[in-house]
């Protein structure tokens, strides 16, 4: 179980987030730091951004999952980098209309070391404006 924690501890310091621990894996959480209204009204919750791992198998893999609110003009260079990076980007959608700005929901996928998806993920994420 140590080992479970320093390994999530790690995939979140990769990330500059927050660990969550329980028992069917790890999530880090990070902020997209925008104003978002949804039909006028101000929204923090519409703004999900955060990685998960579970299923962590004896060869150091685990099944490795990713959402991200990103801006519409962000979309592009975003999936380029997960596309490059070698995930699985398994979902573009909206969930909400009527949003200021407009922005689309990333999911995305991977079976591999936490840590290395991590590391993929935060290149990704580094080219989001905000």
């Amino acid at each position: 179980m140590e080992n479970f924690q320093n390994l999530c501890r790690q995939y979140a310091q990769i990330v500059n987030g927050k660990p969550t621990m329980k028992q069917s894996g790890c999530s880090v959480e990070l902020e997209r730091n925008f104003h978002l209204t949804i039909q006028g009204r101000p929204s923090r919750s519409a703004l999900p951004a955060g990685i998960t791992f579970e299923s962590l198998d004896y060869e150091g893999n685990a099944l490795n999952l990713g959402e991200v609110a990103v801006l519409q003009e962000e979309l592009p260079s975003f999936v380029g980098v997960l596309v490059q990076n070698k995930l699985i980007v398994s979902a573009i959608h909206n969930h909400w209309i009527y949003t200021d700005p407009i922005i689309l929901y990333v999911h995305f996928q991977s079976v591999e070391s936490p840590l290395t998806f991590a590391q993929k993920f935060a290149e990704a994420f580094k080219v989001l404006k905000y």
